[in-house]
């Protein structure tokens, strides 16, 4: 009775066990028992594919493995349909395009890169490019052999750079010559394997590349901090360590995935291939080219890309920041004009440089004085000589009282070409057309509406400007602007949660990659910041003004000391004092030299000690010292090496109740309103006896 219980129930399991075992595939790579796959963490899938992947490669067979299986099992796979044999390219199309660049290592930090037409090469680190055959393009920076070799840094806080092999005029030779030619150019530069191994894979239409490791003062003082080892080169584990892998960690950069790299909507290269067109043709002038949009949809890189564009067909180019939080080649908190001679191939904080005129404005925002924003911008504005294009960066507040400022902007500045970022992620913003900016009030300037398509002139913001002598004989008059409309599809990893401390970050990369200035050049040794000699500064020869709060004189030096400070140049003498510190009443208008740090203040000797890169003949003009919001980075108090003991600047036991001592230094602001207030050229001194 319990048999015939049992037994009907035995026989459809055992049956349904069978069909499960005759259903499974029948490829066996090992002894190992058979694992199900939803137990497999990420890894072992992977490996189990990259396994599976392998073997149907290689053809191997499940019964060649010592794996005992069932008879029930061991059946005889279906015939699979006969695979049509690939097309050969024709031969007029030209050579076969690889799927991948080759890479070959060339020594001790040294690699060679195969590029055919049209393929890229994206990559993450810093790296020497030379073009030793052919022509590539790097940002937009066109780089053709026989020109000297180029610093590419492709960082990780940025979209990632790639080296673009690009069409080239080919001679009327045929390619038995060509290979001679390429033969005699790189026997200089390669070894006879290198060159066998080129020939062996040449075609007209490549470009050869020499990738070299670039090691520099700079990149070696950011990195040295904790935290920031990341910022060029992220070690990940591979499971692919070949020879080219090996070949590119050896030149210190990582090859990454082309979605990782820049991506340029066809709006925005229309843009670029209208600007750089007017701009070589010089009809009516120098074009001034305003850029504006709101945050994080791509102007910086617009600009970057758009100046590299330029380099390739002119020789210099003039660059207008305006943007206080996100300055391109200053520290943050400066208002510059430069003159731009060289491409720019890497992230703001690589490619710090001398302006020709810079005013501090000490805040990475306007929000709290508007008129002394507009009165430095016209100032700065002045020294800009109408001799080559003219590129402006504008602040990425366009909402409210933001756009009023960029309408009074307009209006100043005057651009030829107007170019309005815009995208589906950002605040709405109105067409800045000529009719619209001529029919609304800015912040400091009215409505043209009944002079519009006959110019305007603007009498109370062009008096002070300074023009040459042949623009002084003509009245000036503004004939509107052309808009340029792009759709941004910029990817970036900001939020309105992060987005301040993500732009905290490259503020203190900026002020990091200024202060690497003061290394000694590659390949001696980093030196740390308490271990180089400090310029004396008396009291009597400079005069003190904190811009961003009130501080009570008998706090002045505190707030001073371990600053980071604006050296600038003032008309008055402050030389008639015989002691010291000598304080400004109102914040000045002037030209700022340079930057530095306060490392300490001696009392009985009534001197600053001053660590700045400035040169000493620069130095001697400054005898003006500006301290702002922009604060030093903690990483310079916490990580300095060969310290002991109780760090220098650094407690626990702060006073909030002093003032200015609760402001979040360094930080936007984010309210709206704000005191509007009005800075006139000082003239008066104090003195603290």
């Amino acid at each position: 009775m319990a048999d015939s219980q049992v037994l009907p129930k035995r026989g459809p399991f055992r049956s349904t066990w069978l069909r499960a075992r005759k259903a499974r595939t029948p490829l066996v790579l090992s002894r190992r028992p058979r694992r199900r796959l939803g137990t497999l963490r990420w890894c072992g899938r992977r490996r189990l594919r990259r396994r599976l992947l392998q073997a149907e490669a290689a053809g191997a067979d499940w019964r060649e493995s010592g794996c005992p299986v069932p008879r029930a099992v061991a059946r005889r796979p279906k015939p699979e349909a006969p695979r049509p044999a690939p097309a050969a390219p024709p031969a007029a199309s030209g050579p076969a395009t690889l799927p991948i660049p080759p890479v070959r290592p060339a020594g001790p930090g040294r690699a060679l890169l195969l590029l055919p037409l049209e393929q890229g090469f994206t990559f993450s680190g810093i790296c020497r490019v030379t073009c030793l055959y052919g022509q590539v393009q790097v940002f937009g920076f066109t780089i053709s052999q026989g020109q000297p070799a180029q610093e590419v840094f492709s960082a990780y806080t940025h979209s990632r750079l790639a080296i673009n092999a690009v069409h080239y005029s080919m001679p009327e030779k045929s390619k038995k010559e060509m290979k001679r030619e390429a033969r005699t150019l790189l026997r200089s530069h390669l070894s006879r394997d290198d060159r066998c191994w080129l020939m062996k894979n040449f075609s007209p239409l490549c470009s050869i590349v020499m990738l070299e490791q670039l090691k520099t003062s700079t990149v070696n003082f950011l990195v040295s901090h904790p935290g920031l080892s990341y910022v060029f080169v992220q070690e990940s584990p591979t499971f692919q360590i070949n020879s080219e892998h090996l070949a590119l960690r050896s030149v210190g950069i990582k090859r990454e995935k082309k979605k990782n790299g820049l991506r340029l909507t066809e709006s925005v290269l229309s843009a670029l291939e209208e600007l750089v067109t007017v701009s070589c043709e010089e009809v009516d002038g120098c074009p001034v080219i305003l850029v504006c949009g709101s945050q994080d949809v791509g102007k910086s890189t617009f600009n970057r890309y758009l100046i590299n564009q330029l380099l390739n067909s002119i020789s210099c180019i003039d660059y207008l920041e305006c943007d206080l939080g996100q300055t391109e080649f200053t520290p943050p908190g400066c208002i510059s004009l430069l003159n731009i001679t060289e491409p720019i191939l890497g992230p703001p904080f690589t490619h710090q440089r001398t302006p020709q005129k810079m005013v501090y404005y000490g805040k990475p925002s306007c929000k709290s004085n508007y008129e002394n924003y507009i009165e430095i911008i016209k100032y700065v504005f002045s020294s800009y000589k109408r001799e080559s294009p003219l590129i402006v960066n504008t602040m990425g507040w366009v909402s409210d009282k933001g756009l009023l400022l960029l309408i009074d902007l307009i209006r100043l500045l005057s651009p030829s070409h107007v170019v309005q970022f815009s995208s589906g992620r950002s605040k709405y913003m109105p067409n800045l057309t000529p009719d619209y900016v001529d029919d609304m009030d800015g912040l400091y300037t009215k409505s043209k509406s009944r002079v519009r398509n006959r110019g305007f002139q603007l009498a109370e913001f062009t008096e002070n400007l300074e023009f040459a002598d042949e623009e002084k004989e003509s009245p000036v008059v503004f004939t509107g602007h052309k808009l340029i409309r792009v759709q941004s599809d910029f990817t970036f990893r900001k939020t309105p949660r992060n987005r301040e401390s993500h732009n905290k970050v490259l503020r203190d990369l900026a002020v990091l990659g200024y202060l690497g200035q003061l290394q000694p050049p590659v390949p001696r040794p980093l030196c740390p910041l308490h271990g180089l000699t400090p310029y004396q500064v008396p009291f009597n020869a400079v005069a003190l003004r904190i811009i961003h709060a009130d501080v009570a004189p008998t706090h002045i030096l505190y707030a001073v000391n371990a600053s980071w400070v604006g050296l600038c140049k003032i008309l008055d003498d402050v030389r008639g004092y015989a002691n010291g510190p000598i304080l400004l009443a109102q914040t000045p208008i002037c030209d700022c030299l340079g930057f530095g740090i306060c490392r300490g203040i001696d009392m009985e000797k009534r001197l600053y000690h001053i660590l700045t890169p400035v040169p000493p003949e620069e130095l001697r003009n400054v005898n003006c010292l500006l301290v702002g919001a922009i604060s030093i980075p903690q990483c310079v108090f916490k990580s300095q090496r060969g310290l002991e003991g109780t760090i220098p600047y650094i407690t626990t036991d702060y006073n909030f109740k002093l003032p200015g001592a609760s402001e979040k230094i360094g930080a936007r602001e984010t309210e709206e309103t704000c005191e509007e207030k009005v800075h006139p050229k000082p003239k008066l001194y104090r003195r603290i006896n």
